[in-house]
C-alpha cells in the first residue's frame, strides 16, 4: 500500500513490463525444448524484450518522478508572475476567456473587461506565440511574455521581464510630490507624459490603459495609489488581493 502523500504507480503503466517478463520466461522455455537455430533465435529475441523492459522501467520510473513534482509551472520573473494570475488551468497559456475572465474577478465591469481582454490578448498573443504553435493566435504564451513589452513605460520591467527595483523607486522619487509614497491622478498623467517615446503612439495608449485601470480599480479613499500597492501589481499579486477582495478566485499559479 503506498504511503500517505506518496504517488501510486498505475496498473495500466506496469502492466506492459510484467508482461514482458513473462514472455522472457515462455522464450527461454520454448528455446530449451527446441533445436539450436531456434533456440539462438529465441534467445535473441528475448535479449531484446530484456533491454526494452528495463529502458520501459526506467522511462517509466522518471515520468513518475516527474509527475510527483509537477503542478502548476515555476515562473522565474516578475512579468511572467504578474501574467500567470491569468492562467487559471495552469498549463502555461492565457487564452482570451482567461483574460476576461480574471479582468472581471479584481473588478472590471463585464463589458470594459470583454473590450480590454480583446485588446490584451489581440495584442499580445501573436507577439508571445512560438512558430509552432497551433492554438488561437489571441493565445499568450506565458515563457515568452517579455516580447509582449511595450515602449514608452516606466523601464521597471528589463527587457527579459525582470523587475529593476531603482527604476520603480524612481517613478516616486520624481514624480510622488503631494506624498512622498504614493501618486495622484495627476501625478500619474505627469509621468506618463514624461516616458512618452518619439512617435510610439501604441506604447502611449498602452501605457495610460495600464496606468488609468491600476489607478482605478487600487487607488485608496483619498484618491492616491500607493506605493507598495504599485509594486504589488509588477508580480501579480495586487490580483490576488483584489479577487479577494471582491469575492472571487486566486486566480492560477
Amino acid at each position: 500500500m503506498a504511503a500517505a502523500g506518496q504517488r501510486r504507480p498505475s496498473l495500466r503503466a506496469v502492466a506492459p513490463v510484467h508482461l514482458l517478463l513473462l514472455m522472457i520466461v515462455v522464450s527461454f522455455g520454448k528455446a530449451m525444448a527446441s533445436g539450436t537455430r531456434s533456440s539462438l533465435s529465441i534467445i535473441a529475441f528475448s535479449c531484446d524484450l530484456v533491454a526494452y523492459s528495463f529502458s520501459f522501467s526506467d522511462r517509466f520510473r522518471e515520468g513518475s518522478q516527474a509527475a510527483a513534482v509537477g503542478g502548476a509551472p515555476t515562473w522565474t520573473t516578475a512579468l511572467q508572475q504578474h501574467v500567470a494570475y491569468f492562467d487559471t488551468d495552469n498549463d502555461g497559456i492565457v487564452t482570451y476567456s482567461e483574460t476576461e475572465a480574471g479582468l472581471r474577478r479584481i473588478g472590471l465591469g463585464a463589458a470594459t473587461a470583454t473590450a480590454a481582454a480583446a485588446l490584451i490578448n489581440g495584442v499580445i498573443g501573436p507577439k508571445t506565440r512560438p512558430d509552432n504553435a497551433t492554438t488561437s493566435r489571441m493565445d499568450i504564451y506565458i515563457e515568452n511574455i517579455q516580447k509582449g513589452i511595450h515602449g514608452s513605460d516606466t523601464g521597471s520591467y528589463d527587457a527579459q521581464g525582470r523587475f529593476v527595483q531603482a527604476k520603480f523607486d524612481e517613478i516616486f522619487i520624481k514624480y510622488a510630490k503631494a506624498e512622498p509614497n504614493a501618486l495622484n491622478q495627476t501625478e500619474l498623467e505627469e509621468m506618463r507624459h514624461a516616458n512618452r517615446g518619439s512617435n510610439d503612439y501604441s506604447g502611449w495608449a498602452a501605457s495610460k490603459a495600464e496606468w488609468d485601470m491600476l489607478y482605478s480599480l487600487a487607488k485608496d479613499k483619498d484618491g492616491f495609489l500607493q506605493k507598495d500597492t504599485a509594486r504589488a501589481v509588477y508580480d501579480g499579486s495586487l490580483f490576488v488581493t483584489l479577487a479577494q477582495k471582491n469575492g472571487g478566485s486566486s486566480g492560477g499559479n
